[in-house]
């Protein structure tokens, strides 16, 4: 399996005029807010929370401490990506410093733990042979080294803004085992649901992962973004696009993606989580859910269910539902004998010798038939083609969204 890469679109220009604080809110947070504020109800939410005393793990590219909206609020951890860049490098931190400040937006009296899983190179990814190697000498997945720092260091929010940059992407039992175990701890783990929504819409991991909250993006005008995914793990949506963001050179520039809405997103948690030190990560998903400005048609795979309401989501944290989630037995199927630890969990039994003698006959059978299709075809005579109208053939292409 290829290590994540980040999916996000970074523009060159430092958005100007445009930008406005958030009036008559409580808010520390130096990084300029814009509509994004409005749109999540970050006024309301801030008088109720900010965040006090919780600490969110951004597992990205590093996270430029000495920005002077981030300066005392940051703790760096452990560089699991290991690719020689240090902080202080220009490609070092991009990403992650603006996620940092994005959940601080959001959050502004909570810490940041920044832990360095990928790079800023959108279009590096290391090859399975490099992995091979990796593994050989007994490293480990990043992410996996991340999630479990995480969580081992007191985080109580994870926020990957991160995702799979391959169309047959596929799940991980390394990452899944990390994140099931993020879960058991108590800690809320949020993704986003990945930009490939203007081209193919193909799953992006961690976002698919069961027990992570996967975040799609919005615009001004409250609809999806045009490069988020759309698919059926997407849980709820933030604003993804124009959003001001710092950078690794101590400034500010707008930033779109899926990635600004999961920081976003992971903000609101964090809010959530100081009204409510005892919330579960099942309940931080119930009550996100149930708070959020749902469409009229209810949920779907285009934006979850619906935009973050901040304001109404940290209100509802102080009373949320109950979680029903716990261990319970297997009450499925019996097995036909007791599983033997001798037997490998991925090595399947042999092939009845019948069984497979069956299918081969099949198989030839099959292709007999196909051989005397292709010969009758051939003594039909030539035949001459059919025309189709130009009207007929309609372009392959996306469904309208």
């Amino acid at each position: 399996m290829k290590f994540r890469t980040i999916r996000a679109t970074c523009t060159a220009a430092v958005l100007t005029g445009l930008l406005c604080t958030l009036a008559g809110a409580p808010a520390e947070a130096a990084t300029p807010v814009g509509w994004e504020g409005t749109a999540l109800g970050l006024s309301a939410a801030q008088q109720l929370s900010q965040g006090e005393g919780v600490t969110v793990a951004v597992l990205d590219s590093g996270v430029y401490a000495d920005h002077p909206d981030l300066k005392g609020k940051v703790t760096t951890g452990p560089d699991y990506r290991q690719d020689g860049l240090k902080a202080g490098d220009s490609e070092w931190g991009q990403h992650g410093t603006a996620m940092a400040s994005d959940v601080l937006k959001v959050a502004p009296k909570a810490k940041i733990l920044s832990v360095r899983v990928i790079d800023d190179k959108h279009e590096e990814e290391r090859s399975q042979e490099e992995l091979e190697e990796l593994y050989r000498n007994g490293g480990e997945n990043p992410i996996v080294q991340g999630i479990k720092y995480a969580v081992q260091h007191g985080a109580d929010v994870i926020s990957m803004s991160l995702g799979s940059d391959d169309l047959f992407s596929s799940y991980d039992e390394e990452e899944a085992a990390a994140l099931a175990y993020a879960a058991r701890e108590g800690v809320t783990v949020l993704a986003s649901a990945g930009n490939a929504g203007d081209v193919l819409n193909g799953a992006s991991y961690p976002a698919g992962y069961a027990g992570v909250i996967a975040v799609a993006a919005t615009q001004q005008n409250g609809g999806r973004a045009d490069f988020s995914t759309v698919h059926t793990y997407n849980d709820v949506a933030a604003p993804g696009v124009d959003i001001v963001s710092a950078t690794n050179t101590g400034g500010h520039k707008p930033v779109d993606g899926t990635s600004p809405a999961c920081a976003l997103a992971a903000g609101v948690v964090a809010l959530m989580k100081a009204e409510n030190t005892k919330l579960t990560p099942a309940q931080v998903n119930d009550v996100l859910i149930a708070t959020t400005h749902r469409p009229a048609d209810g949920g779907s795979a285009v934006l979850g269910y619906g935009l973050i309401d901040a304001a109404a989501a940290v209100r509802s944290a102080a009373s949320p539902p109950e979680d029903e989630t716990a261990p319970g037995a297997y009450k499925g199927k019996e097995y036909l004998a007791t599983p033997d630890d001798s037997v490998s969990k991925t090595t399947h039994p042999e092939m009845d010798q019948g069984l497979w003698m069956t299918g081969l006959v099949a198989a030839g059978v099959g292709l007999a038939a196909l051989a005397g299709g292709v010969l009758l075809l051939a003594l039909s005579g030539r035949r001459k083609p059919v025309a189709v109208e130009p009207s007929v053939m309609q372009p392959q292409g996306f469904v309208p969204s």
